[in-house]
């Protein structure tokens, strides 16, 4: 028995009996939470604590339930989250109705913290990133790694892994028509040719390739991937685009491949194929793939729904789409959404736009491990620009945008058991 156990069973000891009765917590996570962000990191924050956690799915929006001790209680106190102290029967009257076979619920148990990395450059970026917003706003614990540790095979040290922004074809992100003479752009550029050359690459495209190429085997090996933003539609472009040579004479000093664009190999790509790039280095896009290029949402119709899954029969897609709302307002990024016109015909829809044919929250397997990609770049700011302050989450900490990527962290602690069923 570990320490943390032994505590307590010391605590439950000194307790009165009419408290004992009262032995569950359940937070709440339907329109009665206060905090649904800091929700997912008190569940966290118990997984690490070496106690299960029930994930209630479609049970008041996702509700999570754990043992009662004092000090969950305080915890949950101190970071404002809502709950609700339940006897030991109440509990097993819960689980009795989200199991039994005439809803559309069920209990998922989480059973042991992911090990969480963010892929993000070392060298300070002037705009913020969703996913490590809100695992600071959560205190959800997470790793930065960038090329080198990638290379070095770190990854095989950590269940899920988050791709900031990044530019996978070795473009430095298409921002070199407005932001070339930029102190940042000219740091970004110097430090990805060092790591380039250190690891005995001629060109920064090539040395994307490899990183790719060894994320896509973490995936394969069981791993969790998940990407927003730039670092999806980038990403796919990178594998199809492996051997070839598809960027201009500014990012590598030779023009593109005659042809290259001909010769994608769209087996290779997790999410998309058939798409076509756009090669010209004054353009901010990569491809077709990006609904945006071209849009036509009015702000006011850019919402996306959810799909509804069978929690029983579609487990992994119910526990990444749990919600308190199936609507979620849209919010743009370099790559906003996916044109459904290029996705694979296997890859899960999860939440779309449908009238405009937009898919914004895609997921898909491969080998042993999953991946999930999401759209756009912050969930509660509709049009980041580059050079914004990040999005303070103190303000939105019921945010149905962030909760999606919640979802897709907490998700690797129930792998076990769902390999299982």
């Amino acid at each position: 028995m570990n320490m943390f156990k032994k505590l307590i069973f010391l605590l439950l000891l000194t307790l009165p009996l009419t408290n004992l009765r009262a032995d569950h917590l359940l937070i709440p996570m339907d329109d009665a939470q206060k905090d649904h962000l800091k929700s997912y990191g008190i569940a966290y924050w118990v997984l690490e604590h070496d106690v299960e956690v029930e994930w209630l799915l479609n049970y008041r929006g996702g509700s999570f339930m754990f043992i009662y001790t004092p000090l969950f209680e305080t915890e949950m106190q101190i970071r404002n989250v809502s709950f609700e102290r339940i006897s030991s029967s109440e509990a097993t009257s819960i689980l009795a109705r989200v199991t039994s076979n005439d809803v559309n619920m069920d209990a998922v148990k989480l059973e042991k913290a992911p090990k969480v990395a963010v892929y993000s450059p070392k060298n300070k970026q002037p705009w913020d990133d969703a996913v490590t917003l809100v695992l600071t706003y959560a205190e959800i614990p997470y790793e930065v790694v960038y090329d080198p540790e990638v290379l070095d095979g770190k990854l095989k040290d950590y269940d899920w892994l988050h791709l900031h922004h990044e530019d996978f074809t070795g473009q430095y992100g298409k921002f070199y028509s407005s932001y070339r003479n930029q102190a940042w752009y000219k740091e970004e550029v110097r430090s990805n040719e060092e790591i380039a050359t250190r690891y005995g690459f001629q060109k920064v495209s090539q040395l994307k390739l490899a990183v790719a190429l060894t994320i896509k085997e973490f995936c394969n090996n069981g791993g969790f991937l998940f990407a927003m933003c730039s670092a999806t539609d980038s990403y796919d472009i990178a594998l199809s685009a492996e051997g070839l040579d598809i960027v201009d004479h500014m990012f590598d000093g030779d023009p593109p491949q005659p042809g290259a664009e001909k010769m994608l190999d769209f087996t290779k790509t997790l999410a998309f194929e058939n798409y076509s790039l756009i090669m010209n280095p004054m353009v901010y896009e990569f491809s077709n793939i990006d609904a945006n290029y071209n849009r036509r949402v009015p702000k006011e119709l850019d919402y996306f729904t959810l799909f509804d899954f069978s929690a029983k029969w579609d487990p992994v897609p119910t526990m990444l789409c749990q919600n308190h709302t199936s609507t979620v307002k849209g919010f743009m990024g370099q790559t906003t959404a996916f044109n459904k016109t290029y996705m694979k015909k296997e890859i899960l829809v999860m939440g779309e736009l449908k009238a405009f044919n937009e898919a914004r929250y895609v997921h898909g397997n491969l080998g042993k491990g999953m991946w999930t990609y999401y759209g756009g770049h912050d969930p509660e700011d509709y049009q980041h620009f580059v050079g914004e302050d990040p999005t303070d989450l103190a303000l939105h900490p019921n945010s149905p945008g962030y909760r999606l990527i919640l979802n897709n962290i907490l998700f690797p602690a129930a792998r076990k058991k769902k390999q299982k069923t």
